[in-house]
């Protein structure tokens, strides 16, 4: 048994998260407050133990971690020759986008989602061009209509998918995947799985990787896979990109190794490996316990906030919430909670306009803290209506 319940104090330790004034609960960037897997601790020691932090090549284990964890854990048989290092997802995001595109061209991706992915575009000299998700009855599902026109752009080769979605917190299932691979095999459009958040799923359900759906995915495709959002780990540089298609993995290869992401600092193959290895009981614990905070939020904002709907999600711990009934501006909302009660949330315009209405929050930490921002949301919400009516 773990601890997730335990406190920990990250003020002043140049955390991102955390750099908040003492009297603010910061539940909005993407990491946890959790302390790290035990095995993944002693891995890093034994390490640190050895004094010496030269350059370091990818060991056999690295691959073979990640080989028998998909296995196990995803039913993917993942070949060694597939695998590639580096230092982190959203690197390997820019530097393909550079390499498989051209300026000026368009890289398509499915809104509202992880809002990096416009910066991984814009900062490139591309153009995003939307493919907005269909939002019905507080649940979301892909506009194929929609999504065939854009691809059929011949200004897109590139498509970032994200599986499962972040903010929304939906795996799609294996027909959607086989039916968006189509689409793009048919349309000459390369698709970036982005699958950093598979390992963090509600307890009993799996996600599907892309590339076992069909041989058209497997060939066409680029998956972003890591131990940094299950494992809490992220600030370790660590990821890796699986690519069957050895002419699409070569190009991606030169493009890595151009950008100077190919190669890891000193603990994070150790990180990778002790995380795949020995990580499973932390990883199904952590889940469990996500799941319970996920369950406390909604259940109080039915209660509290009827009018406010926390859609329902199979993946990810990041609730992804429907504000529209209190205002059509989440920008304007979660500046004003932040000023009233110091939770600090996402706003939901960060991940495109269709997001406008809606709000993240980051429920992966202690449940004390859970059901704090829990009080100060709903206190928030409660004057918000008293001062704008």
């Amino acid at each position: 048994m773990y601890d997730f319940s335990k406190e920990t104090n990250r003020f002043n330790t140049t955390s991102l998260k955390w750099d908040v004034k003492e009297s603010e609960l910061p539940m909005w960037v993407a990491d946890m407050d959790f302390e790290v897997c035990p095995e993944i601790l002693k891995a890093m020691r034994e390490r640190f133990d050895n004094h010496i932090f030269g350059y370091n090549i990818i060991p056999n284990e690295w691959y073979n971690a990640y080989i028998l964890w998909w296995k196990n854990k995803h039913n993917y048989v993942i070949d060694k020759d597939w695998l590639l290092f580096s230092t982190g997802v959203v690197p390997s995001i820019s530097s393909i986008v550079r390499r498989l595109t051209l300026p000026g061209e368009k890289v398509l991706i499915q809104t509202p989602v992880y809002n990096i992915f416009f910066n991984s575009i814009i900062n490139n000299g591309r153009f995003v061009l939307e493919s907005p998700l269909k939002y019905e009855n507080h649940e979301y599902s892909i506009d194929f209509k929609d999504l065939e026109e854009k691809l059929s752009d011949p200004q897109v080769s590139l498509m970032i998918l994200c599986n499962p979605h972040n903010p929304i917190g939906k795996i799609w299932d294996k027909e959607t995947l086989e039916r968006i691979g189509h689409l793009c095999l048919k349309h000459n459009v390369v698709v970036i799985s982005d699958e950093i958040h598979c390992d963090i799923t509600n307890p009993g359900v799996s996600y599907v990787p892309f590339q076992s759906v069909s041989e058209e995915c497997r060939m066409n495709s680029i998956m972003c896979i890591a131990p940094t959002k299950a494992f809490n780990i992220a600030g370790l540089q660590t990821s890796a990109l699986c690519i069957p298609n050895p002419v699409l993995r070569h190009r991606v290869n030169r493009g890595l190794n151009n950008d100077e992401i190919a190669e890891g600092n000193t603990f994070a193959c150790v990180a990778a490996i002790a995380a795949f290895n020995q990580g499973s009981s932390w990883n199904e614990e952590m889940r469990e316990y996500i799941y319970n905070n996920k369950q406390y939020v909604s259940t109080e904002l039915e209660k509290n906030l009827p009018s406010v709907y926390a859609i329902k999600q199979d993946s990810t711990y990041l609730m992804w919430v429907d504000v529209s009934a209190i205002t059509g501006d989440s920008v304007k909302l979660t500046k004003y909670i932040r000023e009233k009660t110091g939770l600090y949330i996402s706003d939901g315009e960060e991940y495109g306009e269709s997001g406008r209405c809606f709000v993240r929050i980051n429920v992966a930490t202690q449940f004390s803290r859970v059901k704090d921002g829990t009080k100060r949301f709903i206190d928030g919400i409660k004057m918000y209506i008293k001062d704008n009516k």
